[in-house]
């Protein structure tokens, strides 16, 4: 495979300064991962998780809060070239457009999240890339498409050294913690850093973690936090590029360092960092959205979904949902009204109420006029939520266990428990799965012509020479899918 960046990885490179520890192994095998190191069917999923991602961006990037983010960015930073997605040229600084872009991908809750370690890897990986790589000279789409690989491999697995899902139950918004890696990783692969220089950018990165779980409430910064974590990602690269160090050993410094500081006392994992590298692949475990919310919400989403052809649901006396602490932390809180939509897309009560009254969970179902309506607030009156602590015993690929159990007017009971919700586990979506979703949620916002050529070049996308190819299609207006 040939380089498209001025400095190519070489074996040559600069090493890391513990190629033993951690953060050195991370660091060691980003830098001389290739493309053909990737085995076909990684690559190939990871073709269909970018085109996942270009279509959420396509649906979000002229939501009412997108464009208010774009106004308020601008705003304070109008001076750049990098394109919006969905903007028709319109454009900002390198850093303000992967904030932006971001948040156009983490519009709507439709991205990806990760199912052991939560983090939404394509508004973290593809902003950033997007605004490197005119940065670095022209860069194939082979490169761009390792960038992402590289970075969905490495935001699971710091998250995973973390305790993943107890991120969560802490309060932090678990992916603008991870997220600065990610991109980080990604970004600096079109920089061509060699391991030294990744582990600068590793260290420049995990100094900018943060994010605070509250947002998911009323607030519009929900959205834009991820990109947050990947505008830091990649200055983090940039940086790194120039010959600016970061902290070394950023992940096993016993004072100040990443696992130890956010790990707050828990027991943290770092051989998570590397374990598998090159055998196992994160890439393979991201999970595709089947549902416009909080993935944590999916599985109750699934359950009710089940029940709904067994009820009539004027006959339902009460709803009860039992989750794992994590998911009970993020989504079972009371919901009262008014409800905002992000609230919504946050909610259990409302996402299995909606479930089983429309029978989908998705656009539609998160209109103002949908969630302010006398039919769901009728059911979510009726739901209780429950913390079953049995369910944070399970082995961790289990702990999304939620169980739904309806009770009737009659007294009689229906009950479903979902172990691994549509998109996880044994039931991802295939990669013809994925081309469905894409043609459904975008067919709303950009013409049927721009459809097919955005899917033909990021499906063959390793074909291409020079990734702007793609940017050209992505940066004309697009429609906003609610009107």
């Amino acid at each position: 495979m040939t380089s498209s960046t001025p400095t190519e990885v070489t074996a040559t490179g600069r090493p890391a300064t513990d190629p033993a520890g951690p953060t050195g192994r991370l660091a060691t095998w980003v830098a001389k991962t290739t493309l053909d190191d990737v085995p076909a069917s990684v690559r190939d999923r990871a073709k269909y998780l970018v085109l996942d991602g270009i279509g959420c961006a396509l649906v979000g990037a002229q939501l009412p809060w997108s464009r208010i983010g774009v106004e308020g960015v601008t705003a304070l930073d109008d001076a750049g070239d990098s394109a919006l997605i969905g903007w028709d040229g319109r454009a900002t600084s390198a850093t303000s457009a992967a904030m932006l872009n971001s948040s156009f991908i983490q519009g709507f809750e439709l991205d990806d999240y990760h199912p052991l370690a939560p983090l939404h890897s394509n508004s973290l990986v593809l902003p950033a890339m997007l605004a490197a790589a005119p940065r670095v000279g022209r860069v194939s789409g082979e490169r761009f498409l390792l960038g992402a690989i590289l970075g969905y491999e490495t935001g699971p697995r710091v998250g995973e050294a973390l305790g993943g899902l107890d991120m969560l139950s802490r309060g932090w918004h678990s992916g603008v913690v991870f997220g600065p890696l990610a991109a980080a990783a990604a970004a600096g692969t079109l920089y061509g850093l060699d391991a030294a220089g990744f582990e600068d950018a590793f260290g420049m990165a995990a100094t900018q973690s943060c994010g605070l779980m509250s947002a998911m409430f009323e607030s519009m910064v929900k959205r834009m936090q991820h990109g947050f974590a990947s505008r830091n990602g990649l200055t983090a690269a940039a940086l790194a590029a120039s010959g600016y160090v970061g902290i070394k050993r950023v992940f096993e410094r016993p004072y100040g360092g990443w696992l130890a500081v956010f790990g707050e006392g828990h027991r943290t994992y770092p051989e998570d960092i590397y374990k598998g590298l090159g055998v196992l692949w994160e890439t393979e475990r991201i999970a595709v959205k089947a549902y416009s919310c909080m993935g944590l919400l999916h599985a109750a989403i699934d359950a009710a979904l089940e029940l709904r052809s067994k009820v009539d649901v004027s006959e339902i006396q009460r709803i009860d949902i039992d989750m794992s602490e994590a998911a009970y932390a993020h989504g079972g809180w009371k919901a009262e009204r008014p409800l905002q939509v992000i609230g919504a897309q946050m909610n259990v009560a409302y996402a299995v109420a909606v479930a089983l009254l429309d029978g989908d969970v998705l656009i539609d179902q998160f209109t103002k006029d949908r969630i302010n309506s006398d039919d769901v607030w009728a059911l979510i009156d009726k739901t209780l939520t429950h913390h079953e602590r049995a369910y944070d015993h399970l082995p961790i690929d289990e702990q999304l266990t939620t169980q739904v159990r309806l009770t009737l007017n009659d007294g009689s009971t229906r009950t479903a428990k979902v172990v691994h919700p549509r998109g996880t586990g044994d039931r991802k979506l295939t990669n013809a799965d994925i081309r469905d979703k894409y043609a459904k949620l975008t067919r709303r916002a950009i013409s049927a012509e721009r459809q097919a050529a955005i899917e033909k070049a990021v499906l063959g996308i390793d074909t291409l020479d020079d990734v702007a190819e793609l940017t050209a299609l992505l940066t004309p207006a697009v429609h906003s899918p609610l009107g």
